[in-house]
């Protein structure tokens, strides 16, 4: 194998850290995994740093392994490497890279003042996950930190920073911090000024001076280190200087894996949360609902975040496998998924009238600020295993609805497709098939969706070692990457539209059973 000629993905994802690497036929030659969980500590979703580090070389170690086992070569050096992560949150350091304060993921709402504030001022959304809201929440909170704060970073830059000494990010992953204008593909000046007048005097920095510089698709982002590389290998096999490509967000790496970063295309990518982003030159009125980020190539896309996806169907696939062995049997994790998702399939009508919420965490979409996973059934009611997991499925695509209504019904959004990628669509036909029943819209997956972020974070570091002069991002993909790569399509049947909507509405109106529960039950 010629390894200048590969290149590999990394991204740290919400329940599993990925790697894969490519050859120069964008095809997956290796891969690694390393699973891990976010903690809820002290009222913060955290993952410990050191974890963030000993994940990173168990997933690289894995993918070297199965390199090697499969070349009988030693994987020395690629051709480029990028490092793709969860986007938003608060991670700060001090000058001398001190990590400051515990890392606040995506998942956290704890920042409501300062969205509001921010979005008011910049009359632009301003989610509540997105970095600039954990940063001046925090200067209003007087938190001790904040005096010491020289850099701010995503879980992706984070990395990268470790692997070359470059604070730099990619365009996609520095939209979930801060506010881009396409016009100069950096962030937006007039947004930074009224930031700035915001915290006079509060602050002794600039906030401009600690965010990472924003690079493009196809942009040299530096190289790695001998630190960088005992850092990923602490064997030493893996040799310095090698390329990597702008750090990416995983709804970025999403768009890329689906090849829906031209124009009015959409892609829909489900894991542990939920988003479905729509590449339109449409503007987009300001709603809490509907988050503007910025694709890797720097056009803007409209996206609804839904917080709460796989984590709750999978604490019950966790059940369910452990009744299992409680009776001497094991069953492949995958294998469970499969069977008890095409059961879905054979559903009762309606459901038979259950009811499940599956917020974990809070939802700002559903103006839930904490999460109770709950499951209502009327009494008697024979609970059926395809009732039950239909009624898991539904509950994940509601909240994704209720933000696809704003984008479709009050601002005229058209789309033609959506391209699915994550674990969701992995069992074929049945996440593709109720997620069009949800959004009444075909949902099409390509043979790499089960892949996606890290496939998606190769392809970006295929795209920097590969393009041609002046190529653009959706052309490489459109004529090199994807051309003749099989794909599936599903469109729902009215039947299943149907009964979707009959599930939705039961679900909107019970909305306050969710709220009345978090008031009766507080947890520390």
């Amino acid at each position: 194998m010629e390894l200048s000629k590969t290149t590999i993905g990394i991204e740290l994802g919400s329940t599993r850290i990925k790697a894969v690497m490519l050859n120069d036929k964008y095809e997956i030659i290796a891969q690694g995994f390393y699973d891990w969980e976010n903690k809820f500590i002290n009222g913060i979703w955290t993952y410990d740093i050191a974890e963030v580090i000993l994940g990173l070389q168990s997933c690289y170690k894995d993918l070297a392994s199965n390199f090697e086992a499969r070349y009988d070569q030693k994987l020395t050096t690629t051709g480029a490497i990028g490092i793709s992560g969860m986007m938003h949150g608060y991670l700060v350091f001090d000058k001398e890279g001190n990590h400051l304060a515990e890392f606040r993921t995506w998942r956290n709402t704890i920042t409501e003042e300062a969205s509001k504030i921010l979005s008011k001022e910049f009359n632009f959304n301003i989610p509540q996950r997105w970095s600039v809201s954990h940063i001046y929440q925090a200067i209003i909170n007087n938190e001790a930190e904040v005096k010491n704060i020289d850099f701010a970073t995503t879980l992706a830059g984070y990395i990268h920073y470790k692997l070359t000494n470059k604070r730099v990010i990619g365009i996609g992953d520095g939209s979930g911090m801060f506010p881009i204008d396409t016009n100069i593909l950096d962030y937006d000046k007039k947004m930074l000024d009224k930031f700035e007048s915001l915290v006079k005097n509060k602050v002794s920095w600039k906030l401009l001076d600690i965010l990472p510089k924003i690079l493009v698709a196809g942009d040299n982002a530096g190289y790695l280190t001998k630190e960088g590389a005992l850092l990923l290998d602490p064997t030493g096999t893996l040799l310095p200087g090698i390329p990597l490509c702008p750090p990416e967000g995983d709804q970025p790496t999403g768009m890329v894996a689906t090849n829906s970063v031209r124009s009015n295309t959409g892609n829909a990518s489900f894991g542990t949360s939920f988003n479905i982003t729509i590449v339109t030159n449409k503007n987009i009125g300001l709603h809490p609902e509907i988050n503007v980020i910025t694709s890797p190539a720097g056009v803007n896309a409209s996206l609804v975040h839904v917080s709460n996806g796989t984590g709750e169907i999978n604490a019950w696939m966790n059940l369910f496998s452990e009744v299992i062995e409680l009776f001497g049997n094991k069953i492949d994790k995958n294998e469970l998924y499969s069977k008890l998702f095409n059961t879905s399939l054979s559903a009762s009508y309606d459901v038979n009238g259950l009811l499940a919420y599956n917020y974990n965490s809070g939802e700002p979409i559903a103006k839930i600020n904490e999460g109770r996973p709950l499951i209502i059934r009327k009494p008697g009611t024979n609970i059926k295993i395809s009732d039950f997991m239909r009624m898991q499925i539904y509950s994940l695509l509601t909240t994704i609805r209720m933000g696809m209504d704003i984008l479709t019904e009050k601002e005229g959004v058209k789309i033609n497709k959506i391209y699915g990628h994550g674990g969701f669509f992995k069992t074929p036909i049945v996440g593709q098939r109720l997620l069009s029943a949800a959004i009444n819209t075909p949902v099409i997956v390509l043979k790499s969706a089960g892949e996606g972020g890290p496939y998606g974070m190769a392809l970006l570091a295929s795209y920097y070692l590969f393009k041609e002069d002046n190529e653009k991002l959706e052309d490489f993909l459109d004529n090199k990457v994807f051309k003749d790569l099989p794909s599936d399509y599903q469109m729902a049947m009215q039947d299943d539209i149907d009964d979707f909507n009959l599930y939705y509405q039961r679900f909107l109106d019970g909305l306050n059973i969710e709220k009345e529960a978090i008031k009766a039950t507080k947890y520390n």
